[in-house]
């Protein structure tokens, strides 16, 4: 992309969700989350990680408290569109669902038959990223 271009709408969110995953209605961002401990409670780089089949179980995943934010604040998000960096997990995908959330753009895949299968029963769209180009944002 030249420095004249614009990005793409799902450029522009896929590159915030590269620091926090985000959910997004109407081209605004509702919520944001990032991987990390729940409120209150150490972070890994501050205690020890809690490794349970090569996952921290202390951190909780961006896409969860981007739906916690949310809910705290008291924003709906019904409809919105979830961006991540990775495919949501069976957890994320199962809150996702149940928030309301529309359509998930992710970046990487992360091949959950689970989560998949639920998303799709759903009816929430999961949309792998593909840059297109020179689709510019208005």
């Amino acid at each position: 992309m030249t420095p004249a271009q614009r990005p793409s709408w799902d450029e522009y969110f896929v590159e915030i969700a590269r620091t926090v995953a985000g959910l997004v209605r109407e081209h605004r961002i509702l919520t944001t989350g990032y991987n990390g401990a729940p409120r209150g409670v150490a972070h890994c780089t501050q205690a020890e990680c809690i490794l349970r089949d090569g996952h921290c179980v202390r951190a909780t995943h961006a896409e969860a408290n981007a739906v916690v934010q949310g809910a705290l604040h008291g924003v709906g998000l019904q409809g919105a569109t979830a961006y991540c960096t990775h495919q949501p997990c069976v957890g994320c995908s199962k809150l996702l669902i149940s928030a309301g959330v529309a359509k998930i753009v992710y970046v990487d895949p992360y091949p959950d038959p689970v989560a998949t299968e639920l998303l799709s029963e759903a009816g929430v769209a999961l949309v792998p990223f593909s840059a297109p180009g020179t689709a510019q944002p208005c």
